[in-house]
C-alpha cells in the first residue's frame, strides 16, 4: 500500500468511503426491509457524539475535505439514529443493546484530560479532540456486544460492520504510512509529548477492535455459508 498509493492522504478520503458504503447497505436495508432488527442504537449514537464532536473542532481548528466528509457521514448517522428512535423503533432490539454507554464515555474522556494535543489551541478544543479520538476508537463496542449476544448476525448489519472493519483499516494505514514517510506537517499539526503515540495507539485498537470479526465475516462468505456465527469471547 506504501508503493501503490503516492498521496496518502487520499487514504483518509477512501476510508470515508468505504464507510459511506456501509452506511448505504443499512439505508438499503432501512428503507426496503422497514427493519433494523441487529443495528445497535448506542453504537450510532457513539458514532453521532464523536462525528459531531470532530466536526466542531475541525471548524475550529481546521477547514478541509475532512471537514465536509466528516459532516456527510454525521448527516448520514444521524438519519440512522432517528429511524431506530423514531419510524422503526418497534423492530430495535433493546434488549440486546445494553451495553452503558457511560462505561465508553467516561474512559474516553478522562483519558483526553490526561493526553491530549500539545497544540496552540484552546485547552477545551484540545480535550475535546482527544476525546472524539478515543471515542471513535470505541464506538463500535455496543454493536459487537449486540452481535454476540445474537450468535448469528444478520446479513445486512455484517456488510456494514465489514465496512467499518475495513475503513478502519485503511484509516489506520494512513496515519501510520504518513509516520512512516516522516511528514513534517503531521508531527508539527500533533505537537509533542504522548498524544502522538496515544493517536496511533487509538488508531490500531481500532483496528484490531474490528479484526476478528472481519476474519469471521471473510471465513463465512469463503466457506459459502454467508452466515456469521459470533464465539463467546470476540468482545
Amino acid at each position: 500500500m506504501w508503493f501503490v498509493i503516492e498521496d496518502h492522504d487520499s487514504l483518509f478520503v477512501m476510508s470515508e468511503g468505504v464507510h459511506f458504503l456501509g452506511i448505504g447497505v443499512l439505508a438499503y436495508k432501512i428503507i426496503r426491509k422497514r427493519n433494523c432488527g441487529g443495528l445497535s442504537l448506542r453504537s450510532q449514537e457513539l458514532t453521532a457524539l464523536f462525528l459531531a464532536t470532530r466536526l466542531f473542532c475541525s471548524f475550529m481548528m481546521e477547514y478541509d475535505i475532512h471537514t465536509l466528509l466528516d459532516l456527510l457521514t454525521l448527516l448520514a448517522t444521524g438519519w440512522v439514529v432517528y429511524t431506530l428512535r423514531g419510524p422503526l423503533r418497534e423492530s430495535y432490539q433493546r434488549e440486546l443493546d445494553g451495553l452503558n454507554p457511560l462505561i465508553i464515555l467516561v474512559p474516553c474522556l478522562l483519558l483526553a484530560v490526561v493526553a491530549h494535543p500539545g497544540t496552540r489551541h484552546a485547552y477545551a478544543f484540545k480535550i475535546l479532540w482527544a476525546f472524539c479520538v478515543y471515542l471513535e476508537a470505541v464506538s463500535v463496542l455496543p454493536q459487537l456486544r449486540m452481535m454476540q449476544k445474537a450468535k448469528v448476525v444478520e446479513k445486512f448489519t455484517a456488510h456494514y460492520v465489514f465496512a467499518l472493519g475495513l475503513s478502519r483499516f485503511i484509516s489506520c494505514a494512513h496515519w501510520v504510512l504518513q509516520i512512516l514517510d516522516g511528514d513534517k506537517y503531521l508531527w508539527q499539526a500533533l505537537g509533542s509529548g504522548i498524544w502522538p503515540i496515544m493517536v496511533l495507539v487509538s488508531e490500531v485498537v481500532q483496528t484490531f477492535i474490528l479484526a476478528d470479526f472481519c476474519y469471521y465475516y471473510v471465513k463465512s462468505y469463503a466457506e459459502g455459508t454467508g452466515i456469521i456465527h459470533l464465539p463467546a469471547g470476540i468482545v
